[in-house]
Formats: C-alpha cells, sequence, structure tokens
C-alpha cells in the first residue's frame, strides 16, 4: 500500500526568525550555544527531508517519464536560486547560499535518476569543477577525453549534458568549442563562470627537484610569466588536460603538473606554489550543451549562429533588427563556416531568450 507523503512542516517566517533568541543577547555559555546550534541543525535535517519528499511529488505529478533529464528544468532552478539571493540578509555570502541550495536541489533530483553529465576529463579537470557548480555532486559526471567526444556523448543520449570550455579571460575564445557548433544540433542551454587559480604540483612538493612541467596548453600560458621568472630552464610540455598531467607527474620525481588543487587531492600530489596564475582575475566560461532548449527564467541570454555570406551589408543585415528593438549584443565572434569558401559564421551572445519578445520578434 503506498504511503501518503508527510505533510511538510510550515516554513519558518522572518518574523518566526526573529523571536529566536540572539547568539549576542546574553553571556555566552558554549554549551548552551553548542545546544542552540544542534537544535538547529535537527530543524535544517527536517525541512531538508521535507522538500525531499515534495520534490518527489512533482516527480510524480509529471507522470513517468523516460530519463532524468525529462524531470530536470533549470528555468526553475534559476528561479529558486535568484529568490535565494534576494532573501539573504547574511551573515553567509551570496555565493555560499547558492551553493548550499544547488547541492540540495541535486540530491533533490537525483532521487529520480542522477543526470548523466559529459566533460572533458579526466577527472580533476576544471570542467568537472564547472560541472559540480552547475548541477551539483549528486550528478553523475562522465570524464571523456575530447571536447568532441563531448558533444557525440551528448548528442547520442549516452548524456543528458555536456561542460565544456568556452573562453578564458585571459586568453580568449577557445576555438576548437566553437567550430563544433557549426556542425553540431546541440543547443546552448546554460553557461558556468569559473574562477581558475592554477598550482605548481609534484610528488616530492620541492621545486628544486622540477625538470619537466605537464599541463593543458591554456595553462601553461596562463602562468606564463611565473614560469619565465621561477621556472626559466625547464621542459614544458602540453597535454590535453591539467588532470593527465597531474597523472604523469605523480609517477615522476622530476615532473611537476600545473593543475587545480583538487589535482592534488584526486592524484595525491604536494602543492609546490600557487596560486601562479599571472592574472588575479583568472577566469573561464564554460557553456552547457544539450539536445533541447529550455523554457525562459526571466533573466536569459541567447546565443545565436547565423551563417552569412562575404557581401557589403550582410552582417549589418543581421544586426539590425536587433539594435531597432534595443536588443543588447554582448558579444560577436566570427569564424569560417565550413560550408564554403569565404562564407563565414558569426556567433552572438544577445539578451533574451529565443521564444520571448522583443528577440522572438527581430529573429522572424
Amino acid at each position: 500500500m503506498p504511503t501518503k507523503p508527510k505533510t511538510p512542516r510550515k516554513p519558518a517566517t522572518k518574523s518566526a526568525i526573529a523571536k529566536r533568541e540572539s547568539p549576542a543577547s546574553k553571556p555566552l555559555d558554549l554549551a548552551a550555544v553548542r545546544a542552540q546550534i544542534d537544535g538547529i541543525d535537527r530543524e535544517i535535517q527536517s525541512l531538508i527531508a521535507d522538500r525531499a519528499q515534495w520534490a518527489q511529488q512533482v516527480g510524480r505529478a509529471k507522470g513517468k517519464l523516460a530519463a532524468a533529464v525529462d524531470y530536470y528544468r533549470p528555468e526553475r532552478e534559476a528561479q529558486v536560486l535568484r529568490r535565494v539571493v534576494d532573501r539573504n540578509d547574511g551573515p553567509l555570502a551570496d555565493d555560499v547560499l547558492v551553493r548550499l541550495f544547488r547541492e540540495i536541489m541535486s540530491a533533490c533530483l537525483a532521487q529520480q535518476e542522477p543526470l548523466k553529465v559529459g566533460y572533458l576529463g579526466p577527472e580533476g579537470t576544471f570542467s568537472q569543477q564547472a560541472v559540480h557548480k552547475h548541477f551539483g555532486h549528486s550528478a553523475k559526471g562522465l570524464p571523456l577525453a575530447s571536447i568532441e567526444e563531448v558533444f557525440d556523448e551528448v548528442a547520442a543520449g549516452h548524456a543528458d549534458f555536456g561542460v565544456v570550455p568556452v573562453e578564458n579571460s585571459g586568453q580568449g575564445t577557445i576555438q576548437s568549442t566553437l567550430d563544433m557548433f557549426l556542425s553540431s544540433p546541440l543547443k546552448i542551454c546554460g553557461e558556468v563562470e569559473l574562477r581558475v587559480h592554477q598550482y605548481l604540483l609534484s610528488r616530492s612538493g620541492r621545486i628544486e627537484d622540477v625538470e619537466r612541467v605537464y599541463s593543458h596548453g591554456l595553462s601553461l600560458a596562463q602562468c606564463r610569466g611565473w614560469l619565465r621568472q621561477n621556472l626559466p630552464n625547464v621542459e614544458k610540455q602540453a597535454l590535453s588536460s591539467n588532470a593527465e598531467a597531474a597523472r604523469r607527474a605523480r609517477n615522476a620525481d622530476d615532473s611537476a603538473a600545473i593543475a587545480g588543487e583538487t589535482a592534488a587531492h584526486v592524484y595525491g600530489l604536494k602543492i609546490v606554489a600557487g596560486p601562479i596564475e599571472d592574472r588575479a582575475d583568472n577566469t573561464t566560461r564554460f557553456l552547457v550543451i544539450g539536445r533541447g532548449l529550455f523554457p525562459p527564467s526571466g533573466h536569459d541570454r541567447t546565443s545565436l549562429l547565423v551563417f552569412v555570406r562575404d557581401q557589403p551589408g550582410a552582417l549589418y543585415r543581421v544586426l539590425e533588427p536587433l539594435a531597432r528593438r534595443g536588443i543588447s549584443m554582448n558579444r560577436i565572434e566570427s569564424r569560417p563556416a565550413h560550408s564554403g569558401l569565404w562564407q563565414y559564421a558569426f556567433f552572438i551572445d544577445v539578451g533574451g531568450h529565443v521564444d520571448e519578445s522583443p528577440l522572438r520578434d527581430a529573429l522572424d
């Protein structure tokens, strides 16, 4: 006999929270403070359980669907997280609360079935960190050998989504990612910005032992100044990923890898130095790719792929309807279209959702 879902307790309101004793309202007693924290922890755990049960009811209300991706609604998650930020009065920072709620939503969704998300592997890459930031740790990450393989696995339905790097604040656009869209049917359905901190890692942890440095080519470029100043004479070798660099470095005392701190934990390496990136604001933007588009969230950006011939006014005719309707253009980049000589594809990022005015009107 099916069990009736537990009725969730009434959520605490701001006025109810205000009645709770303030920690500074009387002299501190450590035992009493810990008892108060324990009581709050029990309330939090109970409310998370209530939320998980109601999330199950959402799944039942949607009926029997084909896969986890059919239950996933990123526009709904975006709305929830914006409300979290709007309600936040401290003391925790907005990004801390967003991360906590992301993990709660990830765990609740995984009750149906964990999302499968492809990324440039192996384990320990910045791409894996971007997966965790966007989907939470309850999603099942699928480490793949190349960006092309991420596209292929999502297109074939073996992965629900993929996460691929597209732009670095210091090194610019990752052209291989853009080129994949020229022939792929996949859609962009999200993006992740990740602050990237690079570390020099080795088995011994001593910089004087390092004769060779492995890393992804982009990471070597991001640390060019530091390497020139601190390791000017060592061999630098570019590999397919930072995690692959860490795997190699763990097998030789005279080798080191440039990678994230996560790779040090995964591959048992010691941090020699870091962060060593030349720019303190080093950030990489990742795209979330999938097989379909999602409804508007109320705060969207759309990436357009436009093919034009090499003739006067071609790009103007593309941009004029956007300008006339006051649509903001955030970015534009051209690539050879691969469909004919002197034909070009333009990647254009604009404000708004393709299913909402005024962008919908501009594209009609």
